[in-house]
């Protein structure tokens, strides 16, 4: 009896019934270890890295789908790389969730599931061998290596790719058994699809010939030949040639990045191979940034990490015939590593997770099935089942800690600094989360920590400028913008920026040509427009600004701060009910908007129509805004006490008022000062305060 025949026996297929029955229960299990790992990521957030360009803050991605951004998708890059079919899948997110990441995230947990219960089918036609089959499945659905893939919304191509890669080993498979032009036709379209999804998929069709080799054992068959299986393959390799120079030319030409000397990228590639190698075994500490070493990277640890790589390979080479799963399931390790090893330099990490989410199945392979060899002698069977069980069990709860990290962007980057060294971008990642969370002196620090490491940060400089800008020192901060704008005079929000520090510093004009320029550098800039819209408010053009607002508004519809605006062009043109519609508006998207509150409660106190003014509900805005603003502006305490006026509580409304004018004469407010000593004399006088022009109160 051959081999082939005692696996099928063994794995109960020569009962037509027992396989399907099989892969069902195997595909429930997978399911539910997937969701039990990656479930949580439904509550997780977006993170500030990639997230952004592939989803939330692209106007074409989050509009979702149309006629216009199908064609943008298969003629634009991506966040420097050409995948249109992920390009369409975030957009129909967009359409199904909008900017809601659960359902992001699912979509991707999703995908991760479908591709490992179609490994586990592909493995099962291939090989006959169910347990094994489903023991390599299992691994790859719940590896902690493979946390980075799925738990990253940005990680949709690897996801998406890897749906498409297990399609057509299935459609290969089929194919392999007896070939025809029908049963070719969809392995080539799906390896297509896979490869629309993310190009790393080039190396597929060497994939297929170590299939062909093992387990199909092609070579074997008389009318089959190593020419023929070539020949077979050239019109894949077509496909890949052509999206692999797509790729080489668009990250050439539109990521920048510190070059590295090619032989320490060799090295680079020898030292990552091995820790691959380790973290497939023994996967802590990680991290999703990796910082390069570049020419700091000792040469010991190239000799070491060399070592087992190259014993490995020339065992696999000897014993090909022995035990060719070796051979098989090493190369595919190697060869699907090979277009993201660093020998073809992109970006800056040293290595990362997400590069072993498919190369990691060809080790599984080779370790699984020499396992079942070694044991076989021994009847060791259910020690082998046992320790299996409590590898699973391990690898569940360590991939199911590491999705924790994934959270939101501050517990991603603390994470990967407690595990990295000298790691600037972390620390950048970090400053930019913390500004998110306002948190600024905690972001001044992380930026500062991150220049400390590389001083020719631009990113760092331009969070610092920003943190600086926020905390009240634009002319401090613009210094920082102008470092980052020399550094790297592309990056994305330089100009708006500066343009925010310049109208801080009361230099209208020059910000106003700022923004500008911001806009003629990315006209889809939605903050733009809409803070070049309150500066051309403020010189008085009306026009000009509900322009830039609608722009605004059209590239966000639910953009809380440009409703807000186009509330205050509203009621400067008179038109004080729909006004109140906006700010009720910006409040349904954005409940804590203080200038939405504080701008409802002015309008609502102080209308000289009878219609508009509610003065329960003034107040309950107005002491919204108090809160917000920590009770420390004395034009907050002038809503309270003019919403309290209007309530006729003169008393509340006389304390309040003397509140805000002992907060304003600590700060030098003369202005305010003269506005609320007047406010005083008309509430001791019991009356309420009305105004005409109905103007924002901000």
């Amino acid at each position: 009896m051959t081999k082939a025949k005692d696996e099928l026996i063994d794995s109960g297929m020569n009962d037509a019934r027992m396989p399907v029955v099989k892969v069902a229960a195997a595909s429930v299990v997978i399911v539910i270890l997937v969701w039990f790992v990656f479930g949580q990521t439904a509550r997780h957030e977006f993170v500030n890295f990639d997230d952004e360009s592939y989803v939330y803050a692209n106007p074409v991605i989050s509009h979702g789908l149309s006629a216009a951004s199908i064609g943008w998708a298969f003629t634009h890059a991506l966040s420097h790389n050409w995948h249109p079919l992920t390009a369409l899948s975030h957009m129909l997110d967009c359409q199904l969730f909008d900017l809601k990441p659960g359902g992001h995230h699912v979509t991707n947990v999703l995908f991760h599931a479908l591709s490992a219960i179609l490994l586990l089918i592909a493995l099962l036609q291939m090989t006959g061998a169910f347990w094994r089959s489903a023991f390599v499945a299992t691994v790859f659905a719940i590896h902690p290596l493979h946390v980075e893939s799925v738990a990253w919304v940005a990680e949709r191509k690897d996801v998406l790719s890897a749906f498409f890669f297990m399609l057509t080993l299935i459609a290969y498979a089929a194919y392999s058994r007896r070939p025809s032009l029908s049963r070719y036709l969809p392995v080539a379209a799906l390896f297509a699809c896979g490869l629309l999804s993310k190009p790393m998929l080039v190396t597929v069709p060497l994939i297929l010939l170590l299939l062909d080799y093992w387990p199909l054992r092609r070579f074997e068959r008389g009318d089959v030949t190593l020419s023929r299986l070539l020949v077979e393959k050239a019109p894949l390799l077509v496909m890949a040639a052509a999206v692999g120079v797509v790729t080489i030319f668009i990250q050439r030409h539109g990521i920048g990045y510190e070059q590295i000397a090619v032989p320490w990228r060799i090295g680079n590639a020898v030292v990552s191979g091995g820790i691959y190698l380790w973290q497939t075994i023994w996967p802590v500490d990680l991290a999703v940034f990796y910082p390069r070493l570049g020419a700091k990277l000792p040469a010991w640890q190239i000799a070491v990490a060399f070592v087992p790589l190259a014993g490995i390979s020339i065992a696999a080479l000897m014993f090909r015939q022995a035990r060719p799963y070796l051979f098989c399931g090493w190369f595919w390790f190697v060869v699907m590593l090979l277009p993201v090893i660093g020998l073809i330099q992109v970006g800056n990490q040293a290595h990362a997770d997400r590069y072993m989410y498919l190369p990691q199945i060809g080790l599984a392979l080779a370790v699984v099935w020499g396992a079942e060899e070694l044991s076989r002698p021994w009847q060791a069977r259910r020690l082998v089942g046992s320790a299996s069980a409590i590898l699973i069990g391990l690898l569940v709860w360590r991939a199911s800690v590491q999705t924790t990290f994934w959270h939101n962007s501050h517990s991603l980057w603390e994470h990967t600094l407690a595990v990295t060294t000298n790691n600037d971008l972390a620390h950048e990642r970090l400053a930019s989360a913390l500004l998110d969370e306002k948190r600024t002196d905690e972001a001044v620090v992380q930026a500062e920590l991150s220049l400390s490491i590389k001083s020719a940060n631009a990113d760092a400089e331009n969070d610092l400028g920003a943190a600086l800008s926020r905390r009240g020192q634009p002319g401090e901060a613009l210094k920082h913008f102008h470092n980052a704008l020399q550094l790297d005079p592309g990056l994305s929000t330089i100009h708006y920026n500066i343009a925010n520090a310049l109208a801080a510093t009361g230099a209208t004009t020059e910000a106003i040509a700022e923004y500008e320029k911001q806009l003629e550098i990315n006209p889809d800039f939605a903050e733009a427009d809409n803070n070049l819209s309150l500066l051309l408010l403020r010189m008085g053009k009306i026009g000009e600004a509900q322009t830039h607002i609608a722009r605004a508004l059209e590239l966000k519809p639910n953009y809380a701060e440009a409703h807000n605006n186009l509330a205050i062009v509203l009621s400067q043109s008179g038109r004080i009910e729909e006004a109140i519609m906006q700010w009720k508006k910006t409040l349904s998207i954005e409940a804590d908007n203080l200038d939405a509150n504080a701008n409802l409660a002015w309008v609502l106190a102080t209308s000289p129509s009878d219609m508009v003014r509610n003065g329960s509900a003034a107040l309950a805005h107005a002491e919204r805004a108090l809160n917000l603003s920590h009770q420390t502006d004395p034009r907050i305490w002038r809503l309270v006490a003019v919403a309290q006026a209007e309530l006729g509580n003169f008393d509340a409304a006389i304390e309040a008022a003397q509140k805000g004018l002992r907060l304003a004469g600590e700060q030098g407010n003369t202005q305010l000062q003269q506005t609320l000593a007047a406010n005083l004399q008309s509430f001791r006088a019991r009356l309420p305060i009305r105004d005409s022009s109905q103007s924002s109160a901000r």
